[in-house]
């Protein structure tokens, strides 16, 4: 392949502009033009592509969000939007497509795929909900994240004697949350994955105050159920001062980690490697220490995987 094309798509990720730094550097490498495509598969659709040289992604790895920006994309799930979207990649000569994101956008890349574009899947999502991989990519810098605005939560829940219930982003996948609970000592970690039981948890509560221990910290995924919900249901019971927090999108920003950079690095070689060849409909990711690459549609059909040793382990530590 000469020319090629890339995107970021759906929710952002810290690490978005460190994968387009490398699958811009590594595409030179091989001599081949790479194409920015802006705002998603809406820019696709729309003919909004700028060429990008290596100059221009100098030193935005260690920046979060995306230099090409995302959307979502309804017109993409159309037969209509699919084919301006060919129609784009045809008129700017474009052999192949890298596309950052999640699962919604790797099935889009699978269809571009099928109408004849080949397209690589490079795994970004903070939420880690992506089977196929052991890690997506902006998964540890949001979890770092989420850990250290827990640890200043609990401060202040320490100077007034107070509960607080945390909400994590994480709808169908509680890694985000069991990772930055463990991190910050949280005393529960509640997880669309593991039922668990409010009475239960408000005994202990009572438990702990008549041992001494007035604050608790609450680390719920927002997949568990609603933050506000569940800290008035705790403070009818207990008649303990509760707060919640609702960390939002200060998960989706900042600076990447270090392992999340080097991470986008070899999974974008791994891209263009596979551009290289002309193969498409796949996704890269890492498993056991290795960086690897599989069919889309099958990647995005193994069940998720959670890690209930480790949460088992934690709780046990935590004695509840």
């Amino acid at each position: 392949m000469k020319k090629i094309a890339v995107l970021t798509s759906g929710g952002d990720t810290p690490v978005m502009n460190a994968a387009i730094f490398g699958v811009v550097r590594a595409a030179h490498n091989k001599g081949m033009q790479v194409m920015g495509v802006v705002r998603g598969y809406a820019g696709l659709i729309e003919g909004e592509l700028t060429e990008l040289l290596p100059e221009q992604v100098e030193y935005i790895s260690d920046k979060g969000g995306t230099i090409l920006k995302s959307a979502r994309c309804l017109e993409m799930l159309t037969d209509e939007g699919r084919a301006k979207a060919v129609q784009t990649l045809k008129d700017f000569d474009i052999e192949g497509l890298i596309v950052i994101g999640g699962d919604g956008s790797f099935r889009g890349a699978q269809v571009l795929t099928n109408l004849g574009v080949p397209a690589i899947g490079i795994p970004g999502t903070i939420d880690n909900d992506i089977a196929f991989t052991d890690y997506t990519l902006g998964f540890f810098t949001a979890i770092n994240t989420a850990a250290q605005e827990i640890s200043k939560i609990r401060t202040t829940m320490l100077s007034h004697d107070r509960i607080c219930v945390v909400e994590v982003m994480g709808r169908h996948c509680g890694d985000m949350t069991l990772y930055a609970g463990i991190a910050s000592e949280a005393d529960f970690i509640l997880i669309p994955e593991v039922k668990f039981d409010l009475d239960d948890i408000c005994r202990e509560i009572e438990e702990r105050f008549a041992r001494g221990r007035e604050v608790s910290i609450i680390a719920m995924a927002e997949g568990a159920g609603n933050a506000e919900e569940i800290a008035d249901y705790i403070r009818e019971k207990t008649g303990r001062d509760l707060k919640h927090v609702v960390l939002g999108y200060t998960q989706r920003g900042g600076e990447p980690t270090v392992f999340d950079r080097v991470l986008a690095m070899q999974m974008s070689a791994r891209a263009i490697e596979l551009m290289e060849q002309g193969i498409g409909g796949r996704v890269v990711g890492i498993h056991e220490n290795k960086i690897v690459d599989e069919e889309i549609n099958t990647a995005l059909a193994m069940p998720l995987k959670f890690d209930y040793a480790l949460y088992e382990q934690y709780c046990a530590m935590m004695n509840y």
